[in-house]
């Protein structure tokens, strides 16, 4: 979407809030908050990069995911005073709502990088300021954790600074994934926009039947929503079957409709993906479901919105659901219009869910039965599984590909040990080496000490240390 009507649609979103367009009106929250990795990591990084603009007239920023001001650097007193009056400083909230349109609020609101310049604030008392801001995203969960901003004079030359900003937001995600333990980064979110045949990545008919009451529950409350025509949201962890959930509930509720599902993309695309299934909703035998809503830019919600009542106008009623992680992280205008929300818990608290959707994985990968050992059962159903049942199948779909019978041999390190909060890089090497050790059939603890150089004794408190506990023999 091109800048200039993202700062329009933040500007009629500031005037929706009621801003001040004359003044700012001071939000205070009182003490920051400051040991989040994502505070640590981007203090640096800025401090950094302050060293070396220290003779230039820039403010250096780190803002919460509500705009709260965590810290500020500079070495210009006077930009610091002129700052100050109007409150953008540490302890003060400064999202859209508060401030109206500005680099931060329009970088948070949209999840873009954005640079607002002089008279494009919504405030007058901003306009003597060009500030430029790019969200920060957790590179393993995707959430937003907040944005890097730098703020100048608005006669200052700003040819860079929003290459700045990106460099510093950039540099802050690359040095949280690094501190996180060697755990993979969450992939980028693609947008696709397919159609549903059957139960996609969903246990079959069978299979459903083994599943958890939980997960019962919430397709039985999810039908009765949509059949009574009323807009679900299917809330909980990335991962965790919520899309699935709503997949199965409108093939109970409405069997004979067609399901399109489009999971929202990275914002630069947003743009594009509304076009290709926005008309859909004017359908009435096709029903959309949109996914992780919560990742939407603000402007996206709007049109959204918009399109979701015009098809209600014309086609009597728009068939549509969506999910997010929590109903507060639905942008407000789609928040609005849903009826029913239904709480999904996430895999590890769904522990009788596991190896139906294991053997169901299992069987969509070689296309017949695979079987699973003992051991193999054990490390799965005991796996945390951060990233719910999407890990849990990809996990497994690797493991059958190459054996027709699962044993622990055949799953990764990470999944046969405990999860931890961080091990540093040697420890992950060390934790790996023995795993595949005791993962090798008929090897004992003694055995693969042994393989290893080191005594029986040592290996038991290695494996204490690194919180390994591997069944072994191939029947557990």
């Amino acid at each position: 979407m091109p800048a200039s009507r993202r700062i329009l649609a933040s500007w009629q979103r500031s005037e929706g809030y009621g801003v001040s367009p004359e003044s700012i009106d001071p939000v205070w929250t009182g003490e920051v908050i400051a040991d989040s990795l994502f505070f640590t990591c981007g203090r640096e990084v800025l401090t950094a990069l302050h060293a070396t603009l220290a003779d230039e007239p820039v403010s250096l920023m780190l803002t919460d995911p509500d705009g709260l001001v965590l810290n500020r650097i500079s070495s210009d007193p006077s930009l610091l005073q002129a700052l100050d009056r109007v409150h953008l400083a540490p302890g003060f909230a400064f999202s859209e709502r508060e401030a109206g349109t500005t680099g931060l609020g329009l970088a948070l609101a949209d999840r873009s990088p954005s640079l607002v310049r002089a008279e494009e604030h919504y405030n007058a008392s901003l306009a003597g300021y060009t500030c430029a801001a790019v969200p920060v995203l957790d590179p393993l969960t995707g959430r937003l954790e907040g944005s890097v901003n730098i703020t100048t004079w608005s006669r200052q030359s700003h040819g860079l600074l929003l290459a700045l900003a990106q460099s510093a937001a950039g540099n802050t995600a690359a040095l949280m994934l690094a501190r996180a333990g060697g755990r993979t980064p969450r992939p980028q979110p693609a947008g696709a926009v397919f159609r549903i045949h059957g139960l996609r990545l969903a246990p079959t008919a069978e299979t459903l039947r083994e599943m958890s009451s939980a997960w019962g529950d919430a397709v039985e409350r999810t039908a009765g929503a949509l059949a009574a025509g009323r807009p679900v949201a299917v809330v909980g962890e990335r991962g965790s079957g919520r899309a699935t959930v709503l997949a199965q509930a409108l093939r109970r509720a409405r069997p004979g409709v067609r399901i399109l599902a489009a999971d929202t993309p990275d914002p630069t695309q947003v743009e594009a993906w509304l076009s290709l299934w926005m008309p859909e909703l004017a359908k009435p035998e096709t029903a959309v479901i949109v996914q992780n809503v919560d990742a939407l830019p603000a402007w996206a919600a709007h049109e959204m919105q918009a399109g979701i009542l015009r098809a209600a106008g014309s086609a009597g009623a728009a068939l549509w659901a969506t999910t997010a992680g929590l109903l507060p992280d639905v942008p407000p205008p789609l928040a609005a219009l849903v009826a029913t929300v239904v709480d999904l818990p996430p895999l590890r608290e769904r522990t009788a869910d596991v190896m139906p959707i294991a053997r169901h994985a299992a069987r969509e990968a070689r296309l017949r039965e695979v079987a699973f050992t003992r051991a193999a059962e054990h490390a799965l159903t005991s796996h945390a599984w951060p990233g719910n049942a999407a890990e849990l199948v990809r996990v497994v779909r690797a493991a059958a590909s190459r054996t027709d019978t699962v044993d622990v041999q055949h799953l990764p390190p990470d999944v046969l040990s405990p999860a931890r909060s961080r091990l540093t890089r040697l420890e992950a090497l060390e934790r790996d080496e023995i795993i595949r050790s005791l993962a090798r059939p008929g090897t004992t603890v003694g055995r693969a000490a042994a393989e290893i150089g080191i005594s029986r004794a040592t290996m038991y408190r290695r494996m204490a240390r690194l919180g390994i506990s591997v069944p072994t023999g191939p029947g557990g």
